[in-house]
Formats: structure tokens, C-alpha cells, sequence
């Protein structure tokens, strides 16, 4: 491969920070463009960035940043771009870390003339400019908010390749981000009577635009006096402002109501008054976005923690009604609930999956008579599950280890009361019609069969003659493995089945790219037998030796099949640049890997980098548009990379050093490097 010539559209060059010091307009012309490089967000980091960088005296003491024209003008162009955003908190906050955003809106405290120091408590907001009042709500805001965000689990980023400055640089924001909260925290009372104070204004406010915050960028004398008239700036209506502090208050009332319980009763008000003003005005402004389901949820959740016995309202919803049962242990009802919602279906899976965990914590604890409604609700949600279309889940299994007439009664009331066959489609008749075929092939008693083969349910969903060669291979079969009484496996969920032969579930196998669906197929094969090695299948599915070696070394043989078949076939996508399912191929065998093996999960993050490479190049990267830096970043980190005993192909490091070539990282791929890593990788230099 060679370096990009002009055959390859070139990407216009991204404007640099100091360019907009330079010349005056051109951060709104820049702004109006369709898709600015680089976007507003990252221009506030990188004013911000620059003008709160230290200096050094002619003694080599570190100062703090110079008050000076310079700094000055870059915080005013950070302010700029955040009006251009509309001081929308959840765009910034999407974007920006907690102290830039802490600096950011200092920033407009501090243009907006509230003094450094001053206690917004203290502050009376109706004898304040409108931009300044909206100034304090903001900062508030924001203040709460993270204080809520914070307050929130976050799934921790895999580390990539150590690299000591930016560890350190990642270390040094954690801890000033965490010093910045642990001074919101002490300030939350004052930030909630704050806003508490704003919702008694009643009054349309304004916020800074870029225009209000040119005025007070001149000479006092030149302003008249106009920044602080009522028509200045971008006008905020009295109900808008209302909207978003009522539910950023409900917010952080019902974090607090987790140690203090009567809080709750503040944040269902806060929330009802929210969602008054949102069926009033809307969801959207030209300042802000309330999220409805999650408003919905906070509502219903308020609701249930709040509720009294004479609430009927509150009451007739079926998460009241099963907090009410749950507390009680009026466990019969709960069952009843459940069973009609599997007709409605109002009911998340997850809410029906945590309260089934719940009753198997009860049960386990030693209550009583919770064995049978565990069972019951059990039951209900696999049905659910099945007309959803989801996988049955292993309790039903476990639970189902030794079926007996009731459990068989009860299941067949619950599928009928489940499916109205005159309203239901054809596609929810065939998955129940499969559902009780695949249960009368797990069942070893012939008289249990024959309940369900006898059922009115059954013979309306199943033609005469697939009743009738269903029952006939009940009666022949003169052994069959039962799956169900064998140990499955902790790693896998999905419990094997014996209902087609090994023929035609190996055809299915090699025209399958679902990892879910290939997974269930093996499980289901190596249910019927030990002696095969089905990763031979297929002569095409085809793994690197290099790869080959320790994949074939795992001793489980289903997982060794897994993990060489997900592989051999998600090679294969990515050699018919079926980019898409090679994704998801590669995805779930990392996920599956990283269980066991740190080497294999390497050799998946270095092949979905080499896809990620083929996918961009592919698609944006053939119209001329640069790659994200996240790419390039693991690219230079897989060529850096001197990790021992890692299986590597060659063609990857091959890939990565054109793929830089491509797109003029000339400077890195020349840079001067230890000799032990140009020894342990030959494509760091060129």
C-alpha cells in the first residue's frame, strides 16, 4: 500500500483554536456550518484548555494563568460556543467533563457579574438582572445534577494499552472531579433553596447569546445599560423555567429519599408539576429536553413509594398493586396480576424478572409456602417470554426437572389464558404451537404428554397431522436423552433440546451467523453426543494456525467448538466484507473468551481492530472523511503493543501501518523508538 495520493478526496484541514484569537468572525461563521471540525464542544475544551494553562516566571515557577487579553478573549470564545448551544445542560454535560463544565459556567457567573464568593443564597433573584438571575439557575442546576449523575453505578472502560501520561492526565481529572463534587455535595442545600426560590419568580428570564456577550465584552461605557434590559438575550418563558427546575429538583429529592424517606413526597410533587407543564408546552424548547419515559418512571415510582391506602389512583396501577402484595404477601394476587398481564403485557421483562428474583430470595430465606407462586410466576413469565420471542430462561427449567399434573395443569391454563386465538397472529400462534411441542417432546411420561396433546389449546394450534406424528414418536421412542437432568453448564443459559436429528441441526450449524442461535445449536448437539468434534463440520471454516494451536487447546469441548466456529465464521464475514455480522461474531466470542482465556481475548480485540480498520475504510473512510481518533489511538497502541505469548498475525500489523500511511500520520510512523520495541514489532518503523 502506498500513502494517500490524489486519487483520495481530501479532507479539508481542521481549523486550529488560535485561528478564532486571529480573526474576529470566524467563530460564528464556523459555527453555522452543517458539520463544524471541530465541534463546538471540543472548541470549549480547547479555549478553556488554553487559557488555563499555567505559566513560568524567569525563576522556573510554575504560576497560575495570567489575568490577561489573551486568556480573556478565549474564555469569552468558550462562552460564545456555549450560547451557541443554547446553554442546553444536556448536550454539555454529554460532552464535556464535570471541570470544564465547573470552569465553563464559573466563566458565566463571573461575565454575568455575580461577585467571586457571594453565597447564591444569599442573592435575591427577583432584584437581579434576567441574564444574571438565569446565570445562578444554571450554575445551580448544573450543580444538582451532577450531584444526582454521581450518584449513578458507571461501567468501568476496559484500559487500553498502559501509556503513562495519559494515565496520569486521567488521574488528575478523576481527582479534581471528585474534589469539585465533594463541593457541590456541601453546597446542595443552598443550590436546592436556590432553585426553590426560582420557582416562586414567575417571571421570563434571558440567557447570554453571542451578541449579549459581545456588549459586555466592551467598554463599560459602550453597553447602555442593554445587557441588563428585559429584551436582552435569548428569552427563557416563565414555564420553561419552571419545566426544568421542578424536574431537576425531583431529581435530587428522590436520590435524597433513599435515606429519608418523606423526601419522596417533595419529589412526586416536583415531578407531577413537571409533567402538568410538559402536557401544557411539550416535552422540547429551544433551551432544553425532558425525558418522558424516564419522567414517566420517576413518576410511577413516586407513586408506589408515596401511596397511601385510601390512594385508589395510585392503586390501580399493577406496579402498586404488586408493591402492595409484595409487602403484604398477598402472594395469590400477585400471581393473578401477573397472568393478566400476560395478555397486556404492560409490564417490563426486566421489572418481571427482579420481582421472580425477589420471591426466590423469600423462598430461599425460609418462607413459607413460596415454592408453588415462585413456580406460578415462573411460569407466567416464560410464557410472556415465549410470545416475546425471548430465550426461555433456565429456571423454568430447573423448575420443570420433574413435572407432575398441577405443574401441567397450571402451565396450560396460563398459554391459554395468554393468547386469544381469534384476535393473536399467525406469528404468536406458531411460537406458542412451538412452545408446547417442545414440551411434550421433554416430557417422559405418556400420560403428561397426553394432557397436553388432549388440551383444546393444543389441538387448535397443531394441524391433525403434526398431533398425530408428534404422538406417534412419543409412543415409539424407546429411550431418550433426557437434557433437562443434565448439569448445564453455568456459562450457558439456554437448555438443550433433542427435537431434530444431528443431520439437520449440523446443516443449520454451517448456515447460521447468529451467535445466539449457533450457540443453542451446539449445546443442543453436544446433548446427543460426546464423540464428535463439531468445529469439523465444515471444510470452509477456516481459523490461522497461529489461532488454531490455542483454541484447539481449551479442554471443554462445546466452548473449544464455540469459540473456533464464531471465529472460522466471523473470518469469513469479514472476507465478504459482511462487515455486520462480523461484529457481531467477534463480539460474542470476546465476550465468551474473556471468561477464561486473557490471551484469547487479545487475539479478538486485535482482529475486531483489524475489522473496525476494513469498516471504515469501507465506508466513511472511501469518501475522504478521517477516521475517528479512538481508531487511530488503537491502531498506534496495537503497533506499540509487547504483550508476550500473544498469537499475531502478521497481515494485522500490515493493515495498521497503511492504514496510518493512508491517512498522513507520517510523523508517527517515523518517530524514534526503543530498540526493544522495533525489535518486538518490525512495522513500528518503516
Amino acid at each position: 500500500r502506498e500513502a494517500a495520493t490524489s486519487s483520495r478526496p481530501c479532507t479539508p484541514p481542521q481549523t486550529s483554536w488560535f485561528e478564532f484569537l486571529l480573526e474576529e468572525a470566524l467563530l460564528e461563521q464556523h459555527l453555522q456550518k452543517p458539520s463544524p471540525d471541530p465541534p463546538p464542544v471540543q472548541l470549549i475544551v480547547q479555549f478553556l484548555e488554553q487559557a488555563s494553562k499555567p505559566s513560568v516566571n524567569e525563576q522556573n515557577q510554575v504560576q497560575p494563568p495570567p489575568d490577561n487579553k489573551r486568556n480573556r478573549i478565549l474564555k469569552l470564545l468558550a462562552l460564545k460556543v456555549a450560547a451557541h448551544l443554547r446553554w442546553d445542560l444536556d448536550v454539555l454535560e454529554k460532552s464535556l467533563s464535570v471541570p470544564v463544565l465547573n470552569m465553563l459556567l464559573n466563566e458565566l457567573l463571573c461575565i454575568s457579574k455575580v461577585p467571586p464568593g457571594t453565597k447564591h443564597v444569599d442573592v435575591d433573584l427577583s432584584s437581579l438582572p434576567p441574564t444574571t438571575a438565569m446565570a445562578i439557575i444554571l450554575y445551580n442546576r448544573w450543580a444538582i445534577r451532577t450531584i444526582v449523575q454521581s450518584s449513578f453505578p458507571v461501567k468501568q472502560a476496559k484500559p487500553g494499552p498502559p501509556q503513562l501520561n495519559v494515565m496520569s492526565q486521567m488521574q488528575q481529572e478523576k481527582e479534581l472531579t471528585e474534589n469539585i463534587l465533594k463541593v457541590l455535595k456541601e453546597q446542595a442545600a443552598d443550590s436546592i433553596l436556590v432553585l426553590e426560590g426560582a420557582l416562586k419568580l414567575n417571571k421570563d428570564l434571558y440567557v447570554h447569546t453571542i451578541r449579549t456577550l459581545d456588549l459586555l465584552a466592551m467598554e463599560p461605557g459602550m453597553v447602555n445599560g442593554e445587557t441588563e434590559s428585559s429584551t436582552a438575550g435569548l428569552k427563557i418563558t416563565a414555564e420553561e423555567i419552571q419545566c426544568q427546575v421542578c424536574y431537576d429538583l425531583g431529581a435530587i429529592y428522590f436520590q435524597q429519599g433513599s435515606t429519608n424517606a418523606a423526601v419522596h413526597q417533595n419529589a412526586k410533587e416536583k415531578f407531577f408539576k413537571t409533567k402538568e407543564l410538559v402536557a401544557k408546552n411539550g416535552s422540547s424548547s429551544l433551551h432544553f429536553t425532558i425525558d418522558e419515559e424516564r419522567l414517566a418512571g420517576y413518576c410511577q415510582a413516586c407513586g408506589i413509594l408515596t401511596s397511601s391506602s385510601d390512594d385508589a389512583s395510585q392503586q390501580a396501577t399493577p406496579y402498586s398493586q404488586i408493591h402492595s402484595c409484595m409487602k403484604s404477601g398477598n402472594y395469590q394476587d400477585l400471581v393473578k396480576i401477573f397472568l393478566e398481564d400476560n395478555v397486556t403485557l404492560s409490564l417490563p421483562v426486566q421489572f418481571r424478572q427482579s420481582v421472580l428474583r425477589e420471591l426466590f430470595r423469600r423462598a430461599q430465606q425460609g418462607t413459607d409456602a413460596l415454592d408453588e407462586v415462585c413456580f406460578k410466576v415462573c411460569v407466567c413469565n416464560t410464557v410472556c417470554d415465549v410470545l416475546q420471542g425471548q430465550t426461555i430462561d433456565i429456571r423454568f427449567c430447573q423448575l420443570f426437572l420433574k413435572p407432575n399434573k398441577e405443574k401441567i395443569d397450571f402451565l396450560l391454563e396460563v398459554c391459554s389464558r395468554s393468547i386469544n386465538l381469534e384476535t393473536a397472529s399467525e406469528e404468536l400462534k406458531r411460537k406458542m404451537a412451538a412452545f408446547l411441542k417442545n414440551l411434550c417432546l421433554g416430557l417422559e411420561d405418556l400420560q403428561l404428554v397426553f394432557m397436553v396433546s388432549s388440551h383444546e389449546l393444543f389441538i387448535k394450534l397443531l394441524k391433525d397431522d403434526e398431533r398425530k406424528l408428534l404422538i406417534d414418536q412419543m409412543r415409539k421412542r424407546s429411550s431418550r436423552i433426557n437434557l433437562c437432568t443434565k448439569p448445564v453448564t453455568s456459562f450457558y443459559d439456554i437448555p438443550a433440546s433433542a427435537s431434530v436429528n444431528i443431520g439437520q441441526l449440523e446443516h443449520q450449524l454451517i448456515l447460521s451467523v447468529d451467535p445466539r442461535r449457533i450457540r443453542q445449536i451446539l449445546i443442543e448437539l453436544h446433548g446427543m453426543t460426546s464423540e464428535r468434534q463439531f468445529w469439523t463440520v465444515s471444510n470452509k471454516w477456516e481459523v490461522p494456525n497461529v489461532y488454531g494451536n490455542v483454541i484447539l487447546g481449551i479442554k471443554d469441548s462445546l466452548t473449544r467448538d464455540l469459540v473456533y466456529i464464531l471465529m472460522a465464521k466471523g473470518l469469513h464475514c469479514c472476507a465478504i466484507k459482511d462487515f455486520v455480522h462480523a461484529k457481531q461474531l467477534f463480539a460474542a466470542c470476546l465476550e465468551l473468551v474473556t471468561e477464561f482465556s486473557p490471551k484469547l481475548r487479545q487475539v479478538m480485540l486485535n482482529e475486531m481492530l483489524l475489522l473496525d480498520i476494513y469498516t471504515h475504510e469501507a465506508g466513511p473512510g472511501a469518501s475522504g472523511e478521517r477516521p475517528p481518533s479512538d481508531l487511530i489511538s488503537r491502531v498506534r497502541g496495537y503497533l506499540e503493543m509487547r504483550v508476550p505469548d500473544i498469537p499475531l498475525r502478521q497481515v494485522i500489523a500490515e493493515e495498521c501501518v497503511a492504514f496510518l500511511l493512508n491517512w498522513c500520520e507520517n510523523e508517527y510512523l517515523t518517530m524514534q523508538v526503543p530498540l526493544p520495541l522495533v525489535q518486538t514489532n518490525p512495522y513500528v518503523k518503516v
